[in-house]
């Protein structure tokens, strides 16, 4: 069972399961609304994935369901992605995040058949760090995004601690691909640059440029989750590519890639500004490379070419056709 199934981590990891032979059953909020251009993007189809509509915040909803599918692993991706967004509504991005998590933990204790679960918990519950983040950092996170997130992390915690079970969190650090959302800023700078070099008179608006980031690619990080729940002995591990870039190293790679300055496009808006924001976020994943074999396949300039590939494709797909561009979802 994976939880958020049309998200890009979603998409990427029903494709290796697939590819493995699992039977994969995905969830969504709503079926008949859900948004599978990321899962038609990687060649999926209704007949590959049973999709069902789940609402992650009625406990009920979830036992019945896990009862039903008795799965021998859930992978619990499911959960806003923007930090930004959870300061302008941090009521519901923690009541998800943290709803989600404890009623899918109840449900597989309750059923008892041991299920391995996964929960993708993330670096921003570290908050500003001087040094790459590893599995023993303190938690001080920065953000009502990073607040939830670690709250979700000590549940499975103590789920797996107090209970048995075979519960395990992935601490991820950013991830990216062609499926990210255009509300996140990454896909958002990735976009601008190759509209504008389509032809379009637009500026990108941006806050503040001056932080650093590990950059990963999303399929590297779900191939760590399917790792750890290979593992025998339930523990949690810090994924990342263990190099940190600036923002404006970001603008600069994806609108180099279509011959343009970002200088001449980039607008700073003050208005984006996050109340609190981290300077540094940088993951140590030594643990996952010794005890998983896990290493990051591809680093920032080849997921910023990725990016800008598939969207440039898509550019040239919907001209060919006269039509909008809407099979990634570029135009809502």
């Amino acid at each position: 069972l994976i939880t958020g199934i049309t998200g890009q981590s979603g998409a990427y990891l029903a494709e290796q399961l697939i590819i493995e032979g699992y039977r994969v059953v995905g969830s969504s909020r709503d079926v008949k609304f859900a948004n599978k251009h990321g899962l038609r993007f990687l060649g999926l189809s209704e007949q590959d994935i049973d999709v069902v509509s789940l609402n992650l915040d009625e406990f009920a909803i979830v036992v019945d369901l896990i009862d039903e599918l008795r799965p021998d692993e859930i992978y619990h991706l499911a959960s806003p992605s923007s930090v930004a967004r959870s300061f302008q509504e941090p009521v519901e991005t923690t009541a998800h995040i943290v709803m989600s998590t404890i009623n899918l933990l109840e449900a597989v204790r309750r059923v008892d058949t041991g299920t391995r679960f996964f929960n993708a918990a993330s670096t921003e519950m570290f908050g500003e760090c001087e040094h790459p983040a590893d599995e023993t950092t303190h938690i001080t996170p920065k953000s009502p995004y990073g607040v939830a997130k670690a709250a979700a992390f000590l549940q499975t915690r103590n789920y797996r601690d107090a209970y048995g079970l075979l519960a395990f969190s992935g601490i991820f650090r950013n991830f990216e691909s062609p499926l990210r959302p255009l509300n996140i800023v990454t896909r958002k700078k990735v976009s601008t640059a190759c509209r504008i070099a389509g032809g379009e008179n637009m500026e990108l608006h941006l806050g503040n440029t001056h932080i650093r980031r590990d950059w990963g690619w999303t399929a590297d990080y779900v191939d760590a989750a399917r790792r750890m729940l290979l593992q025998d002995t339930p523990k949690d591990y810090v994924i990342a590519t263990g190099r940190d870039h600036r923002l404006t190293d970001f603008l600069d790679l994806a609108f180099q890639s279509v011959h343009l300055d970002f200088r001449d496009h980039v607008k700073i808006d003050n208005s984006l500004f996050r109340p609190l924001d981290i300077g540094l976020s940088v993951g140590d994943p030594s643990a996952a490379a010794a005890e998983l074999g896990w290493r990051a396949t591809l680093q920032l300039p080849d997921v910023v070419k990725a990016m800008v590939d598939a969207d440039l494709e898509q550019m040239a797909w919907d001209r060919s056709r006269k039509r909008p561009r809407t099979r990634l979802g570029i135009v809502a």
